[in-house]
């Protein structure tokens, strides 16, 4: 259907370095308003640092962007936009979204034929075809809270008591009357917002949608559920529920919420069970934390430094005669020591990484002994015990290192899956011969190992692609006979709507989902956006990347241990003498880095330790600024250990700096 040439929709983007599912949901956007051309889109930005403003000002230049200088928080940035915006209807809309190409059409249409409804929220699915039950919602009350914290909730979701707080009592498929609306997808007319006012600015994330869902209805108007169209939210906040920080901000927004709205008692009430839910949340974060970063290197510490004990005894046993040949007080000094400078290597080696490389774990243990051994060679005769026990202790802890992770494996502990029995990937891409082509170049430049990848074309004849395993109605077929276990949607060819129905239909395979927008260097997926592995993107070596900075951390270690030991050399190079000792321990000890974007922080650039040196120093004399900006953003795009090398060895009489 068409509407009238009177404005009726603004659309508000708020973003904040989500530069890939931002381009994805202004493609799904702009197809979804070719039927309703009375629109306008607004992208407010929050200072992104990810070339989010260079990616909207070249491809979608019609957008009216908004770049704010600093992170002003959902509310600030949304009323920004809602304050020009000259819709008769305004739709909050988060970035990590996609929508269907009559979802517009469908929702407008619903608030025309219903004048009572100040707000409508919509079925939202997650990247894997799954309804998230937030699409709806109910007020949380004290009651509908204490429901929601202790299970009951989830226990009962029929019951119009304690399925209240997601409105599980309502059936998902079938349009709705609602107290809460999602801020994911949330359509305001806006004469009921010029009446109630816009977004409360004290919320600065999580909670504002809550507050203006609570304040429609107060001023007289109806908010609605809408089920006619769907949308996938892949959920960014999905991988933050588990920690500390995200429980703390968004329960304080709910007692936020309380005090603005509840009666003094039942504010008071709901605030003991705000806190009450932080320190229960809290303390399962926190656990949950210990036992992923922490429980498994300490389980390593324990064995290890057990094992170099029993090392140590079968050694003095078989070689020195008689037990107790080594000095106590020593071993109990240096096996700590060994041990956690074996697991230190190990871990800058990326023997903890994921998935498991056992060739990284032989590795750090190699370094690491070779480290012990340099150190060994420079202590006073009276601590040099045994290099022979230090050579098999070496041994042992390799050895307990792949046992566990043999275990571990077995065990199907999902952080230390060996890579090399890894599930391989079979991936099944949909759309044209010409996408096809386009998305496999940019899989395989992605380093993505994947067994299979297989061509289902969106048309039934004339295909003559020699990877093609058949067309747009067999993808079930395809699945099972290919075992395919990942389906890529090439938006060019593919609607939004047919992609999401399927989404909705394979939800029970198992298979992966993920979206490929076209002109696009990136291929986005799965249930979150905060989940590396749902997103393929052609990256250069960035500098922020954890295996690129142990990488670093490791070379700037190395580098001052070796300036240190050969100190009474290279002193005589330095042009400052003094500092040249002090800033070889400032390295050592992680306050420095030698190499990097010097002494003050750019948040332009990624977040790295202060340096001694900088890749600009390699260039001539009085360069401009933007030359030197550029050699900072070459070097943080794409890192060598080499650079970092090259630079300190060009400019080593300036490690005294």
């Amino acid at each position: 259907m068409r509407f009238s040439n009177a404005l009726k929709l603004s659309i508000i983007i708020v973003n904040y370095n989500v530069k890939h599912f931002l381009e994805q949901c202004l493609f799904s956007v702009f197809n979804a308003l070719k039927n309703l051309e009375a629109s306008e889109v607004f992208v407010v930005d929050n200072n992104s640092v990810d070339g989010s403003l260079q990616l909207v000002k070249e491809k979608f230049p019609q957008v009216k962007l908004i770049a704010n200088t600093t992170n002003t928080g959902f509310s600030v940035a949304n009323n920004q936009a809602i304050r020009q915006a000259s819709g008769e209807y305004i739709l909050l809309l988060n970035p990590d979204t996609v929508v269907q190409e009559d979802t517009f059409d469908k929702v407008v249409s619903f608030m025309e034929t219903h004048p009572q409804a100040g707000g409508l929220g919509i079925k939202m699915l997650d990247g894997k075809g799954r309804f998230l039950p937030e699409s709806k919602r109910g007020l949380p009350t004290p009651a509908v809270a204490f429901y929601k914290i202790f299970g009951l909730a989830k226990l009962f979701p029929q019951s119009k008591k304690f399925g209240q707080y997601h409105a599980t009592f309502l059936d998902k498929n079938k349009n709705h009357e609602v107290e809460i609306l999602s801020g994911a997808f949330m359509l305001l007319r806006k004469e009921v917002l010029n009446k109630i006012g816009l977004l409360d600015e004290t919320f600065f994330m999580y909670g504002e949608d809550i507050d203006l869902s609570y304040r429609i209805t107060q001023g007289g108007y109806k908010n609605y559920y809408f089920a006619e169209s769907s949308i996938i939210h892949y959920k960014g906040e999905s991988t933050k529920k588990s920690s500390v920080n995200y429980v703390i901000v968004f329960y304080k927004a709910m007692a936020i919420f309380a005090k603005k709205h509840f009666s003094q008692n039942n504010a008071r009430l709901f605030n003991v069970l705000i806190h009450l839910a932080i320190y229960l949340r809290a303390a399962v974060a926190i656990t949950a934390r210990f036992i992923k970063q922490l429980f498994f290197p300490a389980i390593d510490f324990v064995l290890i430094l057990l094992g170099l004990y029993w090392c140590k005894d079968v050694y003095e046993i078989k070689f020195k005669l008689y037990p107790n040949f080594y000095s106590k007080e020593i071993l109990q000094l240096f096996f700590p020591i060994y041990t956690l400078i074996w697991q230190a290597f190990v871990y800058f080696s990326g023997g903890y990484d994921v998935p498991q490389k056992l060739g990284k774990i032989f590795r750090g243990v190699l370094l690491g002994t070779i480290f012990i051994l340099v150190i060994y060679s420079l202590l006073p005769e009276y601590y040099r015990f045994s290099r022979a026990l230090i050579l098999i202790g070496s041994v042992f802890t390799a050895l307990i290192f792949v046992g566990t992770r043999l275990m571990y494996h077995a065990l199907k502990i999902k952080r230390f899956k060996l890579s090399g029995n890894k599930i391989n990937i079979r991936i099944g891409i949909i759309g044209s011969e010409a996408e096809f082509k386009r998305v496999n170049d940019l899989l395989k430049q992605t380093n993505i190992n994947a067994e299979f990848i297989g061509f289902i074309s969106n048309e039934i004849n004339g295909v003559k692609n020699t990877d093609y395993i058949g067309h747009f109605g067999q993808i079930t077929e395809a699945i099972d006979i290919h075992h395919l276990n990942e389906i890529i949607f090439c938006a060019r060819d593919i609607s939004s709507q047919q992609i999401i129905d399927n989404m909705m239909t394979l939800v029970t395979t198992g298979v992966e989902f993920k979206i490929a927008p076209p002109e696009s260097l990136s291929i986005i997926g799965s249930n979150s956006i905060d989940t590396a592995g749902d997103l393929y993107v052609i990256d250069v070596n960035n500098i922020g990347k954890s295996e690129n900075r142990r990488k670093k951390r490791l070379l700037d270690v190395s580098v001052s241990l070796f300036l240190l030991l050969f100190f009474w050399i290279f002193i005589w190079f330095q042009k400052n003498k003094s500092n040249f000792i002090a800033n070889s321990f400032k390295v050592l000890f992680g306050i420095y880095a030698w190499v990097g974007f010097g002494k003050n922080t750019r948040k332009d650039l990624p977040a790295i330790r202060p340096s001694i040196l900088t890749p600009a120093d390699t260039l001539e004399k009085n360069n401009s600024e933007e030359r030197i900006n550029k050699a900072f953003l070459n070097y943080s795009k794409d890192y060598r250990i080499e650079n970092d090398l090259r630079i300190v060895a060009k400019q080593i009489s300036n490690l005294g700096r």
